[in-house]
């Protein structure tokens, strides 16, 4: 049966700026892909991101280029061939693991043998302010179990202790986005143990991270920016412990359970993060997030106002979305 298949940019504004060191976001752009076949419709989304020189109109264009052979019947397996890793393929595997899900009448959790999605820890970000505005707006979300702190090469020390006060219990990742240089990392790293971090994301530019590979950290360091597939894993091994794996890096679900393996098998810890995205951008990613030691899925959280039937953050928790969202029954 030919299916038919299209793809739209959806813009979802965010409640309040998020900060971070490249820049300041107010809204959410995204990729919306849906495929249908009879009466299912499988959905998924993507976030073209202008630091991997992605826009939403290349986006558009990488997928209509492939619409011919989706509307033939090309799957998951096929789609990795056809298209490059990235936001467009992601949109485009996450509307076919969900139509597939739903032709077959079960879960993803189902389909690939997993427990029913439970709540889980996510990460909750605090964007770069003052370290006065950051301790009001860690204070703000009460007592949660995980918190991410965005900081760049100012004030590193002041923003940590600000939102390590409020938030006394919590665990910790603290985030430069490339912000920071060898002599930053090296300098940071009392402060790091003193407001007992457990996890430093991605400090160093990626094309300038070799100077990891002969310095000893107190806390275990994170590839972001530097993680992108299996082939970059080679490089990573003695500068990182862990990677981030994100769906709109991989091209989506199905490449980040193989990249999820492959980091496993070569000794790494694995972070599941996201990018500033609506609940069907979170969704397929929850299928790893068991395995993943420091979950980072607070992407809807920023929405002014989120998909219908999506993602429930609260108290640091997150929910699953409702039955029939995304991923089957």
């Amino acid at each position: 049966m030919l299916r038919t298949v299209a793809a739209r940019h959806d813009r979802f504004a965010l409640k309040s700026p998020f900060r971070i060191a490249r820049g300041v976001k107010t809204a959410a752009d995204v990729v919306t892909v849906e495929i249908s076949e009879g009466e299912q419709t499988g959905r998924g989304e993507g976030v073209p991101y202008p630091r991997y020189g992605e826009t939403i109109n290349d986006a558009l264009a990488d997928i209509t280029a492939v619409i011919a052979a989706l509307s033939g019947g090309a799957g998951r397996e096929e789609l990795q061939a056809l298209m490059p890793p990235g936001a467009a393929r992601n949109a485009v595997d996450g509307a076919l693991w969900d139509l597939e899900a739903k032709l077959a009448g079960k879960t993803i959790a189902q389909m690939l043998g997993q427990q029913p999605l439970a709540p889980i820890e996510t990460a909750v970000t605090i964007g770069i302010d003052t370290p006065e505005a950051m301790h009001r707006a860690a204070l703000a979300l009460g007592p949660v179990p995980l918190v991410k702190v965005k900081v760049d090469s100012l004030m590193v020390a002041d923003r940590i202790a600000a939102v390590r006060a409020a938030l006394p219990a919590a665990r910790m990742i603290v985030d430069p986005n490339e912000s920071w240089t060898m002599a930053l990392v090296a300098e940071m790293q009392p402060v790091l143990i003193e407001a007992r971090v457990g996890l430093l994301e991605q400090p160093l530019p990626a094309d300038a991270d070799a100077g990891l590979a002969e310095f000893e950290p107190l806390v275990p360091i994170c590839a972001d920016e530097s993680a992108h597939g299996v082939a970059d894993l080679p490089r990573l091994r003695g500068r990182y412990d862990y990677v981030n794996i994100k769906l709109d890096k991989t091209g989506g679900l199905t490449g980040a359970l193989v990249f999820a393996q492959a980091a496993e098998a070569a000794g790494f810890g694995l972070m599941l993060g996201c990018m500033v995205c609506s609940s069907l951008g979170i969704a397929p990613a929850l299928a790893i997030a068991g395995r993943a030691t420091f979950v980072d899925c607070d992407g809807p959280w920023w929405l002014a106002h989120d998909r219908e039937g999506g993602v429930r953050i609260e108290g640091g928790m997150l929910y699953p979305p409702a039955p029939g969202f995304w991923g089957g029954i």
